[in-house]
C-alpha cells in the first residue's frame, strides 16, 4: 500500500521518538480519516478530500517537531528545514570528496600512505566544520535581515514514497560481500606472504601451489560469482525459491571440491612439513583434512537450511 495517507505517517514518524511512534500512528491516522470523512460527507472526493487534508496538515517535519515537543528555534521555523537539508546535502559528499583529492595529491607527491590518508582524513574534518559554521552564519544573516520570504509552498507531491519492508539488509549484505572479497584476496596473498617461512627465510604458501593449475582460481570464480549474488539479491530485497536454488549451487560448487580436497590431503602444502613437524606425519594431515571438510560441511549444511527457513517463511 503506497496512498498519500501512508507516505505522509511514514514521512512524520520517522523524526519522532521510536517509543511514541505507534501511539501517534494511531492518533494521527484516526485524525486524518475522521476529517476525511468529514469532508466526503459533504460530497467531496475522496481523493480529493485526502490531499487537502494532508494539505492544510502541512509539511510532516514541521508536525513531528510538534509531536516530540522539538522546537525549530537553531534559525527560526522559517529557513530552518531548508538550512537542515542543505547542509546534510553539503556535508554527505563535499568533506569526503576534497579528502580523497587531497590524500591522491600527497600519495602522489611521494608521501607514505599512512601520511596521505591522514592528511586526507584531516582535511575532510576540516572542511566539514567549515561547510556547518559558513552555512549556519550564511542563514542566521538572512534570518535575521529577512524574517519573511517566498520559500516555495510545501505540496503532498513532495513526500517521499512509503518505506518498502525488505528481509535482506545493507549490514547483512555489507558484512558478507567484504568477508567475501577477504576470502578471495587472501588465496593469492597466502601464496606470496603467508606466516610459514623456510629455513632460508622464503615464503611457504599454506595451500598446496599445484591448486593453482585448476581448484584455486575455480574456487576463486565460485567465490566471485557469490559475491554478485550477493548484491543482486540485496538488490530483489527478499528471498525467492529460485535465489534459494542459486544459493544452494554456489554452496555445493564451494563446499564439494574443498571437502574433496581435504580428506584427500591435496589442499595443505607438502612444504609445510618441512617447518610444522606434526604435519609430517599422514595421521595428523588426516586429522586436519578431516576438521577441515566437517567444517566445510557444517557451514554449507547450516547455511541451506536457514536460508530455506528464511524463503519459506517469506513464500508463505
Amino acid at each position: 500500500m503506497n496512498n498519500l495517507t501512508d507516505r505522509y505517517l511514514a514521512a512524520t514518524l520517522r523524526s519522532v521518538p521510536t517509543q511514541r511512534r505507534e501511539e501517534i500512528a494511531t492518533e494521527l491516522r484516526a485524525s486524518i480519516e475522521d476529517m476525511i470523512e468529514a469532508r466526503t460527507d459533504d460530497g467531496q472526493d475522496a481523493a480529493t478530500a485526502e490531499r487537502e487534508v494532508l494539505t492544510e496538515l502541512g509539511n510532516p517535519d514541521q508536525l513531528a517537531a510538534r509531536y516530540a515537543d522539538r522546537r525549530l528555534q537553531l534559525l527560526g521555523p522559517t529557513y530552518y528545514l531548508v538550512w537542515l537539508r542543505l547542509l546534510k546535502l553539503l556535508l554527505s559528499f563535499i568533506p569526503a570528496l576534497v579528502g580523497v583529492i587531497v590524500a591522491v595529491v600527497e600519495a602522489a607527491e611521494g608521501k607514505g600512505p599512512g601520511s596521505a590518508i591522514g592528511t586526507g582524513i584531516g582535511t575532510a574534518l576540516e572542511v566539514a566544520v567549515h561547510i556547518a559554521f559558513w552555512l549556519t552564519l550564511t542563514f542566521v544573516l538572512i534570518d535575521r535581515f529577512q524574517p519573511t520570504a517566498d520559500l516555495p509552498v510545501w505540496t503532498v507531491d513532495q513526500l517521499p514514497p512509503a518505506p518498502v519492508h525488505r528481509d535482506i539488509s545493507i549490514p547483512d549484505t555489507i558484512a558478507s560481500v567484504s568477508m567475501l572479497a577477504v576470502v578471495i584476496g587472501y588465496l593469492p596473498f597466502q601464496h606470496y606472504q603467508s606466516w610459514v617461512h623456510g629455513t632460508d627465510g622464503g615464503n611457504i604458501p599454506i595451500l598446496d601451489p599445484a591448486l593453482w593449475s585448476f581448484w584455486l582460481p575455480a574456487l576463486m570464480g565460485v567465490l566471485l560469482a557469490d559475491l554478485v549474488f550477493e548484491i543482486v539479491k540485496y538488490r530483489i530485497g527478499h528471498w525467492t525459491w529460485p535465489l534459494y536454488g542459486v544459493k544452494a549451487l554456489l554452496n555445493l560448487a564451494f563446499a564439494v571440491p574443498l571437502v574433496w580436497l581435504a580428506l584427500s590431503d591435496r589442499l595443505i602444502n607438502p612444504a609445510l612439513a618441512e617447518r610444522l613437524s606434526w604435519l609430517a606425519e599422514a595421521e595428523n594431515r588426516d586429522t586436519l583434512g578431516l576438521v577441515i571438510a566437517l567444517g566445510a560441511g557444517v557451514v554449507a549444511v547450516w547455511e541451506l537450511i536457514d536460508t530455506a527457513v528464511k524463503t519459506r517463511r517469506r513464500t508463505v
